[in-house]
């Protein structure tokens, strides 16, 4: 997490909580040459409209105020989603058992991609079952995300 991200995160942690909702992630990122600072929330009933709405409201003086970016940007809030991104160590804890999909920076045994049953996580290190056991080390890995099949 970057130092915005970061400044985000902490003025976001309590408006989330009030809102009895979990801030699961902020990213200020650069697409096609816009700035976006995102808000990932999550919730025990999963988020809707109407909890992105609310929460958008409430922080988006909050952030005016703090001014933590120096630059114009697109401010979004919304749901972490069936196929969010696992950073922490915590986010491995709590899917133990779940599909995940694993990114990676070179293909390992003629793939990038790897989807399976997330086994463990060991500092930044990654286990899963995708039809045999497959370690993969924290240098190896661009990404990890819950994988939904449909």
């Amino acid at each position: 997490m970057n130092k915005i991200e970061k400044i985000v995160y902490d003025l976001a942690l309590p408006v989330v909580a009030d809102a009895g909702l979990e801030l699961w992630d902020v990213e200020y990122v650069t697409e096609a040459g816009q700035r976006y600072l995102r808000v990932f929330l999550d919730g025990p009933d999963g988020v809707d409209l109407d909890d992105c709405e609310r929460v958008s409201r409430a922080l988006d003086p909050i952030l005016d105020e703090a001014d933590p970016v120096p630059d114009s940007y697109i401010f979004e809030v919304g749901s972490a989603g069936c196929e969010r991104q696992l950073k922490r160590p915590s986010d491995f804890e709590r899917f133990i058992g779940s599909a995940v999909e694993v990114s990676l920076y070179s293909a390992a045994d003629g793939a990038k991609r790897w989807i399976g049953t997330l086994i463990s996580y060991d500092d930044g290190g990654v286990t899963i079952d995708a039809g045999e056991r497959r370690t993969f080390t924290k240098q190896q890995i661009a990404g990890v995300r819950l994988h939904a099949e449909f």
